[in-house]
């Protein structure tokens, strides 16, 4: 893709923001370009079943993607896999750092970069990724079809995986440092009832064991009695939530205090042109659904903006 001398929208990340938003950008007949250094998608990518999406009752997370970013290819939309690794913020235009070594310059931009896997930070953790640690399960469940294995966390994204597993492995334990879970209701429901999912709550992991075949099993301490114990496990499936992706976050931009770009109802951050929407974005919740729409609002107000600019800019040429 030959690159332009600059851009009306840059947009980084091709998760379901980024993507609805070149959706949006190109509806709008603006000179876009979406930069995602991974695969199109995100984190739905990697998702095994999308039942809350407007549209499908169930849905596989990577047909999901695959729709949004073929939607997007249909407008034309510009992308380039690459990894951004800085915005600098101008008066004119801002401008985007790659690792390739190039720059990107537009009118303006919008920050749709997600979040990582939040790790638990114990021993044996990081040592073992691969060797049966894993961040996700429809990933790597695969290679644990009838053997043990456990789940941390409490949220969503750890009930769902854990019944997940449950079809595939011959026993899950499900471990939740807090003496209830924060995933939704009917997500409980389902893992309560099913027989091969094992709950052990008010309990927190403080080692994963290993040999030289990889896990054997997980330390566990309960944070009420203090009581240690270990269970024996093949692998160790960890959802302890995500952290945002604020390294691209240019200096100045206002955050929250728990690292979430903070911006007004049009997902504007407090610097003119700079848009951000999606898990990047302190936001209520985090969903597909809600990430779609920032998408869209941040490209309706991106393109007002770039109009907005080029229209005064034609006036500052006419009164000269």
């Amino acid at each position: 893709m030959a690159q332009k001398e600059c851009y009306d929208v840059v947009i980084i990340g091709g998760g379901p923001a980024g993507l609805t938003a070149g959706i949006y950008v190109k509806r709008a007949a603006l000179d876009a370009v979406l930069i995602e250094k991974g695969v199109p998608g995100g984190q739905v990518c990697i998702t095994k079943g999308v039942e809350n999406y407007p549209g499908f009752i169930d849905i596989d997370g990577f047909d999901l993607s695959d729709k949004l970013y073929q939607h997007a290819k249909a407008y034309g939309l510009d992308t380039v896999q690459d990894e951004v690794l800085s915005i600098e913020p101008g008066g004119e235009f801002h401008s985007v750092r790659l690792a390739g070594g190039g720059v990107f310059k537009a009118h303006s931009v919008i920050m749709a970069a997600g979040g990582t896997a939040r790790k638990l930070n114990i021993p044996g953790e990081i040592e073992n990724f691969g060797k049966g640690v894993s961040y996700c399960a429809t990933c790597d469940g695969f290679f644990f079809r009838g053997k043990v294995v456990c789940v941390i966390g409490g949220g969503d994204t750890a009930l769902e995986d854990a019944l997940y597993l449950a079809k595939i492995t011959k026993h899950v334990y499900l471990i939740h440092r807090r003496d209830e879970f924060r995933g939704s209701k009917i997500l409980q429901q389902r893992v309560f009832s099913q027989p091969s999912i094992e709950i052990i709550l008010n309990t927190v992991p403080s080692a994963i064991l290993a040999d030289e075949n990889g896990v054997r099993g997980v330390a566990l301490k309960n944070a009420k009695t203090g009581e240690e114990r270990e269970i024996a496990v093949d692998g160790a499936f960890i959802f302890v939530g995500f952290s945002p992706n604020t390294s691209l976050v240019p200096a100045g931009v206002a955050m929250s205090r728990t690292g979430y770009v903070l911006t007004d109802d049009k997902c504007e951050t407090n610097i003119p042109g700079l848009f951000c929407a999606g898990d990047l974005r302190q936001n209520f919740a985090k969903q597909i659904v809600i990430a779609a729409s920032e998408g869209c609002i941040a490209a309706l107000a991106a393109a007002r903006y770039v109009e907005a600019n080029k229209a005064h800019r034609i006036d500052a040429l006419i009164s000269k």
